[in-house]
């Protein structure tokens, strides 16, 4: 089984930043690909990207692209989403998740099989 913590949200002025990390543990040797989702009172759970733990293949959701920035370090288990310029309309339970081994990565909830507990992002002058 593998577990993810996910860390660093908190409030944030508009046109700020934050750096969310998520650390996974377990079994880990089974990532090949992880993402980051985000789910707002009242909405379904955003896709907002993704990566491979394989080579240097990225995804994001046209909301985010240019804004936030997804890296990893494998050697360490982490992933993190740079998050700039951030907006109110940013303000979310942000998660993150893992695919089973070797599914293709997906823009929707689907098929993501392993969550953390969430981190809030509040946005707000």
């Amino acid at each position: 089984q593998l577990q993810l913590v996910e860390s660093g949200g908190g409030l944030v002025q508009p046109g700020g930043s934050l750096r969310l990390s998520c650390a996974a543990s377990g079994r880990t040797f089974s990532i090949t690909s992880m993402g980051w989702f985000r789910q707002a009172p009242g909405k379904e759970r955003e896709f907002l990207s993704a990566i491979s733990w394989s080579d240097d293949s990225t995804y994001y959701a046209v909301s985010v692209k240019g804004r936030f920035t997804i890296s990893r370090v494998n050697a360490k288990n982490m992933m993190y989403l740079q998050m700039n310029s951030l907006k109110p309309e940013d303000t979310a339970v942000y998660y993150c998740a893992a695919l089973p081994p070797l599914v293709k990565v997906v823009t929707t909830t689907t098929g993501w099989d392993s969550w953390g507990q969430g981190t809030q992002v509040t946005v707000s002058s």
